[in-house]
């Protein structure tokens, strides 16, 4: 298994059912808990395990997840009120590496996740089909990228930095995780 990537790398195969976006907009609900259930009872010395050699600690991966989706709900906020917006990319490396990133207690970052995920949520059930399909360029890939497009990979970010720190301890905590789901 690849360890930068525990699930595979983010596959979209082009336009999604409206069924298929309702489970991913769940997933998007979900996750805040499903995070707070892989760092549960994590102790000082295993927040600053890193998941794998070159990597984060797993007390960086849970700040770079608020850092991340709240930038996220921002790109959506930009394509829905905006006109194809160039949205403004970050350095995700020299954020980890702040000091909000590498001390601070994660459970604000799980905290401000609830919310954010929760507004997150609502804002994506009342978005319409055409909605979905607005667009955003992302400059550091010289791309279009679609609001159905990130509401996937968002899903699939999620995913992957929960198997981060699950798989970090071995895979005892990921088969808890996979039971309780």
């Amino acid at each position: 298994m690849d360890k930068r990537y525990p699930i595979g790398r983010f596959d979209y195969s082009g336009k999604v059912s409206s069924t298929q976006r309702e489970i991913w907009i769940n997933e998007i609900e979900e996750f805040p808990s499903k995070l707070k259930e892989a760092v549960n009872d994590l102790s000082e010395d295993q927040l600053d395990l890193r998941y794998r050699d070159g990597g984060w600690t797993i007390r960086q991966v849970v700040h770079h997840l608020a850092d991340s989706h709240m930038n996220s709900m921002i790109r959506f906020k930009l394509a829905l009120t905006e006109e194809t917006p160039t949205i403004k990319p970050y350095d995700e490396k020299q954020w980890a590496e702040l000091q909000d990133s590498t001390n601070a207690d994660i459970h604000l970052s799980v905290m401000l996740l609830e919310a954010l995920h929760s507004k997150w949520v609502f804002l994506l059930r009342s978005m319409t089909e055409s909605d979905y399909q607005k667009q955003f360029y992302h400059p550091a890939y010289d791309k279009m990228q679609s609001l159905e497009y990130t509401l996937g990979q968002y899903v699939w970010h999620g995913k992957h930095h929960i198997a981060h720190i699950s798989t970090a301890f071995g895979g005892e905590r990921q088969h808890d995780l996979d039971s309780t789901s």
